[in-house]
């Protein structure tokens, strides 16, 4: 039962993971999960502020957070699972992937620790699962309207999701073998089982949703065939075109985008076998520092390489409390990931001059370290060095969607990143009927956010189809 000591006085438990000794040796993931002891405590921890900076500041999905740790704290799993997916259709994808951006707002972290509630929030949608609790929301209506989602991320399967139950019937298009998008072939199981996206797009097939994969729209499907036999289209293709590393030697084999390197990697899990793209006994560097890059480094760690180097131009982080970014904003701060504990070495203030190459292949990297005293970096003269190479992945991020076939059809027009403009407050492109929403139009983000914009843009899409919707709808002016 709920504890019934002062919440100022019980201390934060995370759960933990594995040792790196034991996770090394295989993809799966390797999170530790609290007793429900443990979780009833921690979620008596929540102080139900009168004003919930995690809810409308820190979540975009506006998740309900104070309300559902006080279910879980009082054992009320069943309205707490209930509350939580009125906000969020995939909470256990959110409580895996997501940095937490709540807790960075929580009021017990101007003063000490935040309240676990990512930990909490997957707890709650596991345990539903293990109950057996969520189940196939059908709807009671059919519209005898048609959609057509293009993009099977997290962005359109939220969408996708939204809409059948509005009673619409709605087609997701994928282009590559399954459903799941940047989730299925970019994650590394380590941080996402893919059966974890399997269990959901049954419920989703079982609602009604139809999946037409390996299809590609522009190519397989014109735009125009679209828009003849559906009366709406999302677009909701991610973002993913890569940010290039455009120095002397770029061209020499061994060196790939981040996320050829993860999609092999997940393709050779999958598969039972070894990548294509194999970093076993290999001297590995990874440019760029973030989340993808970190990806990267658990992935060439499992594989058997022998030495990785993650480098970055920014400088690091401060690591602990940075005053640019006071609380409840997201703190820009040094984030040591789970792969940063297994292995590797990470160096900041680093920029690439050069990739050596012998052979048309790799060997390794010139590099020169830079100040940024003056808001741009700044090579350090004399400050010159070499890595060894025999791989090295570009993670240095994504700026826009993909330029195909399928934007330049449809028509759309982009805004100044690149990235496909809509009108904000209906999610519509340029193009009648034609709406746009994740990675696609936001630019490269996190998958909370991507969920945020397809539930929206499925709110508008229903509004646009019926003249009003009854589905969930929080104006960004409320966040």
């Amino acid at each position: 039962m709920k504890s019934k000591q002062h919440y100022l006085d019980i201390v934060r438990q995370d759960a933990g993971y594995l040792s790196p000794q034991e996770r090394l040796t295989n993809f799966n993931e390797f999170a530790l999960q609290l007793t429900l002891d443990e979780l009833y405590e921690q979620a008596s921890r929540c102080m139900e502020c009168g004003v919930p900076f995690c809810h409308n500041v820190g979540c975009p999905l506006g998740n309900p957070i104070p309300e559902f740790n006080e279910l879980v704290a009082t054992e009320n799993w069943k309205l707490a699972s209930d509350l939580l997916h009125s906000t969020n259709n995939f909470p256990e994808w959110t409580g895996r992937l997501c940095p937490a951006l709540c807790e960075a707002s929580c009021v017990h972290r101007i003063n000490g620790s935040a309240v676990t509630i990512k930990q909490l929030e997957l707890a709650i949608v596991e345990y539903a699962w293990r109950q057996d609790w969520i189940k196939p929301i059908l709807s009671p209506i059919s519209t005898g309207k048609r959609v057509a989602v293009v993009g099977s991320g997290p962005a359109g399967l939220a969408a996708a999701q939204q809409l059948v139950r509005a009673g619409h019937e709605v087609v997701v298009y994928e282009r590559d073998s399954a459903p799941g998008g940047i989730l299925r072939f970019g994650i590394p199981d380590f941080k996402l089982e893919k059966y974890r996206i399997d269990r959901r797009l049954n419920q989703m097939k079982a609602e009604g949703v139809r999946f037409e994969v390996n299809v590609e729209i522009g190519t397989d499907i014109s735009p125009k065939y679209l828009r003849r036999h559906f009366d709406a289209v999302c677009l909701t293709g991610g973002a993913m075109e890569p940010r290039d590393c455009l120095v002397p030697g770029r061209s020499a084999d061994g060196i790939y985008f981040a996320m050829e390197y993860l999609i092999a990697g997940n393709r050779a899990v999958h598969e039972g076998r070894r990548s294509t793209i194999d970093a076993k006994g290999k001297n590995v560097v990874i440019i760029g520092g973030g989340d993808t890059g970190a990806d990267c480094l658990g992935t060439a760690l499992r594989q058997g390489a022998s030495h990785v180097e993650q480098i970055e131009i920014m400088p690091k982080p401060p690591e602990r409390e940075n005053p640019l970014t006071p609380w409840p904003q997201w703190p820009n701060i040094l984030r040591t990931g789970t792969s940063h504990g297994e292995g590797g070495n990470r160096r900041w203030t680093v920029n690439t001059k050069s990739f050596r190459v012998e052979n048309s292949r790799v060997i390794g990297l010139d590099c020169v370290s830079v100040d940024w005293k003056n808001g741009k970096p700044e090579e350090i003269s004399g400050s010159g060095f070499s890595l060894n190479a025999d791989l090295v992945l570009l993670a240095l991020g994504f700026v826009h969607p993909k330029y195909d076939a399928l934007l330049e059809q449809f028509g759309v027009a982009l805004d100044q990143r690149g990235n496909v403009r809509v009108d904000p407050l209906t999610s519509m492109t340029n193009t009648t009927g034609i709406f746009s929403a994740g990675d696609m139009q936001t630019g490269a983000s996190l998958v909370v956010r991507a969920i945020d914009g397809g539930r929206r843009m499925a709110f508008h899409v229903d509004n646009y189809l019926l003249k009003s919707s009854s589905l969930p709808f929080m104006p960004k002016g409320l966040k």
